[in-house]
């Protein structure tokens, strides 16, 4: 800097770091004179009778004005001047600015910063473009801003963190562009996830090491590691598990379960975690006494002990009791009680370790509900989330039917994030429900290929939309083909219809295939509708028309039994069906005990003016529980079917053929009614099978995916209208199989392997004694 008489020369450059620097230049003779003599120190002080604008393109002066206030003619000091400096610095539109008094007139030159052109992400290979593009503040076309970039920066690297992947790196670069543009490029640099070697428990007694593992979404790496996504560490995976398995222990009767911390250490060489859940289990404790108390008037309490179906004796769980309040206030608001609260008041008895509950009738806070605000959904409409709302504005406000509408809200699986929350509307006794949720992607498309041993390799290509058109509808196609024989299919479902519980489903199908038990080819063309609504808390009923066209051919010109050749000779025949399904499922999913049983039982009648006419009925019981603290699994089913041609021989496309849906062990129509002359299956009008099966684990680690199983199949298919030269036709005769199975989790799919030992067979059955089968997508 020079040193002149009339003013200072002063220079604010945004090459220095945010400092407004004065300098003082002396000439060189006398200028230790000058130092050494002592002066008065005057204020400077500035005064601008015009102020220039340099630099700038895509910002106006007049806003590096209001930005630096400066006003012509008054009077600034060169403090005031730097302030004026650091506040223009500081809009982050420039990457530099410069402050040049020139005597009465000041310089202010900027070099705006540029506009991003092109955002890049190079380098990650384990998380998607998408995700990370999502996630991202910095935007093209608008103008670049280096604190964004950091912040983007950091913003990848902690979606990696929530992956597992601690090592990885972001570091953001940037290349220059005519025009003043740029383009924005982040490289990531991935390095090795940090994985969890070693999963363990302590203080848990009930439940073994194993048993818990299952329960968690965190898994412990082992032989599969290069497939399993779950065995890196994450901080937020880990705090779901803590919820998960404390959910786990009080849907067993654990009240007293504390999870006391979870230790989570590196290894020596800090390439792996070593996780230890420390939890305090207690008692298991069990259902007392259950009654029902009014403190309401106009209750009548014996309505409402009636819909109390917790026994005694039962292991505990909030879920049975936060049932029995959900039915106890759905028939408050059936009598028309309205804010009708049940408090379920718990008496603890330690030296039987039961809990008493009394579920009392209180008279809940007049409040209202005045709105459903709901937000986030771009995609979805409004009236799909409502749909899950039992309440409308005006209703009465009820804090559990708020929650168990959040609930059914996440288990739509339309958005990855649901926020449920009330506040205080336009008085204190209105209520504003806020929903705000975060969308998710619905849509998906696969293909891929399953095997089995009997009908060999299928390939299988499928699209879907669970969410079509933000409606809540699903919509899917799917096309199956082999060398000699494929099928198309469609299915709709509209889960609301009408805008009540009831599900409106069209399927519509095309199949062309040449059975491996028969020497024919069979054709298939078909559209059916349906209405699906729930009759009980656990009880639902489909009715369903089905309209189709089937022909049998023998293209080959195979000598096929005369009972198949009649069908043949009948052409292309029309077939109308209306029919119905009843299902009544106790069973159990989640956290939650998998004991339970299902029942279904079907009819369908067909002769609605179509070419052929039958009554086809069926029903089928399941039961399952768990035993040695859930170590094993149990299963039992009882199957069967009959139809009746109603005085005409039934076709054998309609008719049941074994099959391992039915009974394994056999070839599909490796048993049941056979000709004698060809030895071909010609199918049964009756079935009848008990399977019983259980799996267990084997000793090895949960997470190489094996598991072992045992069953027992006892049935038979037996029955034709034309018994003329076949076997077992007429005399039921059951066959008995015993087995083996391996289940195996891999890259490709789930494998299962069956060994399987007739007892009991006739002489002209097909055994197949080893089964395979695996399915996958991609």
């Amino acid at each position: 800097m020079r040193f002149q008489k009339r003013g200072i020369h002063t220079v604010l450059c945004g090459d220095m770091p945010r400092a407004f620097v004065l300098s003082f230049a002396v000439l060189a003779m006398g200028s230790t004179a000058y130092i050494a003599t002592p002066t008065v120190a005057y204020a400077q002080e500035f005064r601008f009778t015009t102020v220039a604008i340099e630099g700038n393109g895509r910002v106006s002066a007049e806003t590096i004005l209001s930005y630096a206030g400066i006003a012509r003619g008054q009077g600034v000091s060169a403090g005031e001047l730097n302030d004026a400096y650091q506040r223009v610095l500081g809009a982050g539109l420039f990457e530099s600015v410069e402050f040049i008094p020139q005597g009465s007139r000041l310089v202010i030159k900027v070099a705006e910063y540029p506009t991003v052109s092109r955002i890049n992400i190079e380098g990650n290979s384990k998380i998607k473009d998408d995700t990370l593009l999502s996630s991202l503040q910095t935007q093209v076309r608008r103008v670049y801003s280096p604190s964004t970039v950091e912040f983007d920066a950091a913003a990848i690297t902690e979606i990696y963190e929530t992956k597992g992947q601690l090592a990885a790196t972001v570091t953001p670069r940037i290349i220059r562009r005519p025009d003043n543009r740029v383009d924005v490029v982040f490289e990531v640099t991935e390095g090795k996830g940090v994985e969890v070697e070693r999963l363990t428990f302590v203080g848990n007694r009930a439940f073994s090491d194993a048993r818990l593992r299952r329960v968690l979404e965190t898994k412990q790496a082992g032989l599969l590691r290069f497939v399993v996504g779950r065995d890196t560490f994450a901080e937020d995976r880990v705090e779901f598990d803590k919820r998960v398995l404390a959910d786990f222990y009080t849907s067993r009767g654990y009240v007293d379960f504390e999870m006391l911390n979870v230790a989570a250490e590196f290894s020596r060489e800090r390439n792996a975690y070593f996780l230890t859940f420390n939890v305090r289990e207690g008692q298991s404790f069990d259902f007392g006494t259950m009654t029902a108390v009014s403190e309401y008037d106009g209750a009548d309490v014996a309505e409402f002990q009636k819909v109390l179906n917790i026994r005694s004796g039962q292991t505990y769980s909030p879920v049975a009791v936060e049932n029995v309040v959900e039915r106890m206030e759905i028939l408050a608001t059936k009598k028309g009680l309205d804010f009708l609260r049940v408090e379920p008041r718990v008496t603890r008895n330690d030296r039987d370790q039961t809990l008493d509950i009394e579920f009392v009738l209180v008279r809940g806070p007049r409040i209202f509900v005045e709105r459903i605000d709901i937000e986030g959904n771009a995609t979805t409409l409004d009236r799909v989330v409502r749909q899950k709302f039992q309440i409308v504005e005006g209703d009465p406000f009820n804090p559990r039917q708020i929650r168990e509408a959040a609930s059914r809200i996440r288990a739509l699986g339309f958005f990855s994030d649901v926020r449920v929350d009330a506040r205080e509307g336009s008085n204190s006794q209105q209520v504003v429900v806020d929903v705000d949720v975060d969308e998710s992607p619905t849509g998906s498309f696969s293909f891929g290929a399953n095997y089995s041993v009997s009908s060999g390799v299928n390939f299988v290509a499928s699209f879907s939309e669970r969410n079509f058109l933000g409606r809540g509808q699903t919509l899917s196609f799917s096309l199956t083909t082999q060398l000699d024989d494929g099928s198309l299919g469609f299915n709709f479902t509209e889960p609301a219809f009408l805008g009540r519980d009831v599900a409106f489903g069209l399927s519509a199908g095309y199949g062309f295939s040449e059975p491996s038990y028969a020497d024919h080819t069979e054709k298939n063309i078909f559209v059916s509708p349906s209405l699906t609504f729930p009759l009980s808390e656990r009880g639902r009923l489909s009715l369903r028309y089905r309209a189709g066209v089937n022909e049998l051919t023998n293209p080959d010109d195979n000598d096929l039994p005369d009972i198949i050749e009649d069908d043949i000779s009948a052409g292309e025949v029309f077939q109308q069906s209306v029919g119905y399904t009843y299902s009544f499922d106790t069973s159990r999913s989640g956290v939650e005990s998998g004991a339970g049983f299902a029942f279904k039982f079907s009819q369908d009648y067909a002769g609605l003016g179509g070419d052929v006419e039958y009554l086809k009925n069926s029903a089928e019981f399941t039961a399952n529980s768990s035993l040695f603290n859930e170590e094993v699994n149990v299963s039992a089913t009882f199957e069967g079917g009959m139809i009746d041609g109603n005085g005409t021989n039934t076709r054998v496309s309609d008719r049941y053929f074994s099959g391992t849906s039915i009974i394994r062990g056999f070839e599909p129509g490796g048993i049941g009614p056979r000709d004698t002359d060809t030895d071909l299956a010609l199918g049964g009008n009756f079935y009848a099978v008990a399977r019983l099966e259980t799996d267990f684990p084997l000793g090895l680690p949960e997470e190489y995916g094996i598991k072992g199983g045992l069953f027992l199949d006892h049935g038979a298919i037996w029955g034709l209208d034309d018994a003329t030269g076949a076997d077992g036709s007429e005399d039921l005769s059951w066959r008995t199989v015993i087995g083996a199975s391996i289940f195996l989790k891999t890259p490709i799919g789930p494998l299962r392997f069956n060994f399987t030992h007739a007892l009991q067979k006739e002489d002209y059955d097909i055994e197949q004694n080893f089964d395979l089968t695996i399915a996958t997508e991609f």
